[in-house]
């Protein structure tokens, strides 16, 4: 039997810039401890087969190389990969893989760019493609957007790609230009997933892009990007609803630099204001929370040793990203995470810090 290969990817929690990344803005996501792995083996015919062991339903799909069909499982990822990196030009035999992910589904947390990346990692090695790390998050995108139906941008794949641990990655989504920002020593990040799974393929997400590009057109620009704080007056010609879009985006941009700014003096203080007013942002601008995370949200600014919380990943669910002093991270997570579930019929899980072993 052929060469077998092992490939992972960690997940992501974006530190701050939501629903930047589509409009060619700026994005800061670190790499999270929870990874998904995938073992792949060559055959000789044009089937794949993959079994996952995260799902405990659907978790073996078998097609042919050329008949991807999308579909509502997670298997469309996987056929996603093989139908775009054909369209690409790339050579593929059949092959088998087994996955396995500590990146929770639904979490805000990029569970479909992992098992994307990771799987593409593995296909790299296995079949000799010649693919940069870059080439994958840009092959991961046209997955999500030309696949499974999903219009996110290239912050999640790019995030599962190249961010390192210890380090949030600044990536300039208009030109993919990037550096490592080095997380200071004094915090600690803590993640907890409301319980409320969120979905990207859904209305809400796309009709957000919509009307980023409605703004555009009747604004005469190629992308918000071309905007700045400077230019929020020129927005008051529009319909309210695509003021209210447009106004997130662009503050959004300008929080994503003053918190960079803010990391590399080690000013938490300032990090944590510009978490709160993001969330605000995407509350009440974008309108892509929920009841559930804003009450996560609030339990957290309100806990000790907490400088400042925000919803993280695309919204309508998922997690939430907060900062603490370092050493105080899993105390704060465990307290929130009680009196959330105290207060709201959801059960929560906090994913960053992990317990000690």
């Amino acid at each position: 039997m052929s060469l077998e290969v092992k490939a992972s990817a960690p997940g992501r929690v974006n530190l701050i810039g939501e629903h930047t990344d589509y409009n060619h803005g700026f994005v800061l996501p670190t790499s999270i401890p929870q990874t998904t792995h995938v073992t792949l083996k060559k055959r000789n015919d044009r089937r794949v087969e993959a079994t996952s062991c995260q799902v405990n339903d659907e978790n073996r799909i078998s097609y042919l190389l050329g008949e991807e069909i999308p579909s509502s499982s997670w298997g469309t990822y996987l056929q996603g990969i093989t139908q775009i990196l054909s369209a690409t030009g790339f050579s593929l035999s059949g092959f088998e893989a087994k996955i396995t992910s500590t990146v929770p589904m639904g979490s805000g947390l990029s569970s479909s760019a992992a098992l994307e990346v990771s799987i593409i990692r593995g296909l790299r090695e296995l079949f000799e493609l010649s693919l940069t790390d870059v080439e994958i998050a840009q092959i991961c995108q046209r997955i999500e957007n030309e696949f499974v139906g999903a219009r996110v941008g290239i912050m999640d794949p790019m995030a599962c790609s190249l961010a390192g641990t210890g380090q949030a990655l600044f990536l300039d989504t208009q030109n993919l230009t990037y550096r490592q920002i080095h997380l200071p020593s004094s915090m600690e990040l803590i993640v907890i997933n409301s319980g409320v799974a969120h979905r990207n393929v859904g209305g809400g997400y796309n009709e957000r892009r919509n009307q980023c590009e409605e703004v555009c057109s009747r604004l005469g620009i190629q992308s918000l990007r071309e905007l700045t704080i400077a230019d929020l007056p020129r927005l008051q010609t529009l319909p309210h609803i695509l003021v209210r879009r447009a106004r997130h985006v662009i503050t959004e941009n300008d929080r994503v630099i003053q918190t960079v700014a803010a990391l590399e003096s080690g000013n938490l203080l300032k990090v944590g204001e510009l978490f709160q007013q993001s969330h605000l942002s995407m509350r009440d601008d974008y309108e892509v929370s929920i009841a559930e995370i804003d009450l996560l949200v609030e339990l957290a600014c309100s806990t000790a040793n907490v400088y400042g919380a925000r919803l993280t990943g695309g919204g309508f669910g998922g997690s939430i990203v907060a900062i603490t002093q370092k050493g105080k991270a899993l105390e704060a997570a465990h307290e929130i995470a009680k009196r959330y579930q105290e207060s709201s019929y959801c059960k929560p899980t906090v994913l960053v810090p992990l317990e000690s072993v």
